[in-house]
């Protein structure tokens, strides 16, 4: 279903999601208040998608639409700007969702829904995150974020030395916050009954709880020690 957006903020991240949101087929309408930033701006997005404005402004706002926005997007590089535009947007507006790109990560205790902020973008939290993430899962591959992060859809193939190998689904010591979703092998894929035994290189595909990813990985992955 198509939704009405509004970024604000016309700098490489604005003008990337706005592109993004309009290849989507999303009605989109950026709103941008350096007039520097304008020639790359008319370059890459249609005439229509752009408005010229302070975002922290209520009448641009109503220019650009947000009495009918699904979404409102505040990107600018200043913190300050993405909290005055999610918190008119939310308290002034009524906008059913917004979400705040964090520029400081000092200042990230600030993005709350008190603040008007459903989502907060901190691209170094989520950046740590990743890493720390990608470091204790081994060769585990995420495909897939549910929940906000909260849990993930993973995939790992069975190593030949892994506790899960020629273990039946019904002798897995799996995570409490974990369901097998599928199980390919040799280009078929299996449902992940009770008496299906594990082999090595079979790939697994789980949901799992984030916190528990790691019990997961060590179960499908080699033996340590």
């Amino acid at each position: 279903m198509a939704m009405n957006v509004i970024v604000v903020g016309g700098g490489k991240v604005g003008s990337y999601l706005a592109a993004l949101l309009l290849s989507a087929g999303h009605k989109v309408k950026l709103v941008e208040v350096f007039p520097g930033e304008m020639p790359m701006l008319r370059r890459d997005l249609p005439p229509g998608a752009i408005l010229a404005g302070d975002g922290t402004d209520p009448a641009v706002l109503e220019a650009a639409g947000i009495r009918h926005a699904n979404v409102v997007a505040a990107v600018t590089g200043a913190d300050e700007t993405n909290l005055v535009v999610t918190s008119l947007a939310r308290f002034e507006f009524h906008v059913s969702r917004t979400i705040a790109r964090v520029k400081n990560p000092r200042n990230a205790w600030m993005f709350t829904p008190e603040m008007g902020v459903d989502i907060a973008l901190n691209q170094a939290d989520l950046l740590g995150h990743l890493i720390a993430e990608e470091m204790s899962l081994g060769d585990m591959t995420t495909l897939l974020k549910l929940r906000k992060g909260q849990f993930s859809l993973v995939e790992e193939k069975v190593h030949p030395e892994a506790a899960a190998s020629g273990k039946a689904v019904r002798e897995l010591k799996l995570p409490e916050a974990c369901v097998l979703v599928a199980v390919l092998r040799k280009g078929e894929m299996l449902h992940p009954a009770a008496d299906l035994t594990l082999q090595p290189a079979d790939e697994v595909l789980a949901v799992v709880h984030a916190a528990q990813a790691g019990k997961l990985a060590a179960l499908l992955g080699p033996r340590k020690g």
